[in-house]
């Protein structure tokens, strides 16, 4: 399987503190993989420097065999798109208005959406559950009626890689199932950090674990999410069982037996 999105002993600094060191991490054509770690451990960081937040201060990151910083911005935002925690609408565009913002990579300058890309529009808010408020204002929705108009947004981009910060943030139990499920289905190629850790395993084909800015953990979630690594990068006691249908590893917190993680802010 060819790795579409490679990160090639990346490192990032800021404010001349280095919060990702030497990152090597791949995702291929059509896999789901989950950047898991404690709070301050630098998955944010990491993300920022994929969709082109943030240069990074070391190595490299290539997106189909090409070294993204000499790609011009409109090629890659083609590629790929992002879902960030800062994502919000500052104007009260309507909903349809912003979903139809996905499409601004592949048109010139005020070109009019086509019919396949209305249509494309359409489709993904009534796969994210929001086509009843194509025209309400942006402003007047609710946090994860927001959230699930940004997901839709992204997908009209039609991007081969699928960035996604925190994307379950804001959203009802019904919500992030529906969304993590989609990300099972067909489709781009997926790099998401999550905090829960049984929506990461049942979601994900493969979780990187970061710990201080360096990866301590990468692999099938059956290999990774052991009670050793909760105990060590999560610092929290917890038994890993098998999930009695889908076999994968579901974490089973103790909430009397809570360690600390010195340098990893919870």
């Amino acid at each position: 399987m060819s790795s579409l999105l490679v990160l090639d002993e990346l490192s990032a600094t800021i404010d001349g503190a280095a919060i990702v060191r030497d990152l090597a991490l791949d995702v291929a054509e059509r896999q789901v993989v989950g950047l898991i770690g404690p709070n301050g451990s630098g998955k944010t960081t990491a993300l920022r420097c994929v969709y082109r937040a943030l240069r990074p201060s070391g190595g490299a990151v290539w997106i189909d065999g090409q070294e993204l910083s000499r790609m011009p911005l409109r090629d890659s935002a083609r590629v790929i798109a992002a879902l960030t925690q800062e994502g919000r609408a500052d104007l009260d565009f309507t909903v349809e208005e912003v979903v139809a913002l996905g499409r601004a990579p592949h048109l010139r300058g005020n070109q009019a959406l086509s019919a396949r890309e209305r249509d494309l529009c359409h489709q993904a808010m009534a796969r994210m559950e929001v086509l009843h408020l194509a025209g309400r204002g942006v402003l007047s929705l609710s946090g994860g009626e927001r959230q699930r108009v940004l997901v839709a947004r992204a997908l009209v981009q039609e991007p081969r890689l699928l960035v996604l910060d925190e994307p379950t943030n804001h959203l009802d139990l019904h919500h992030q199932i529906r969304l993590l499920s989609m990300l099972r289905e067909p489709g781009p190629g997926v790099l998401v950090t999550l905090h829960d850790l049984n929506l990461a395993a049942s979601a994900c084909d493969r979780l990187a674990v970061l710990s201080h800015g360096t990866l301590v953990a990468s692999g099938p979630p059956a290999d990774v999410l052991t009670e050793q690594l909760l105990r060590e990068v999560f610092g929290v006691e917890a038994s890993v069982v098998r999930h009695p249908l889908t076999g994968v590893p579901q974490v089973l917190y103790d909430l009397g037996a809570a360690t600390t993680t010195e340098g990893n802010p919870a």
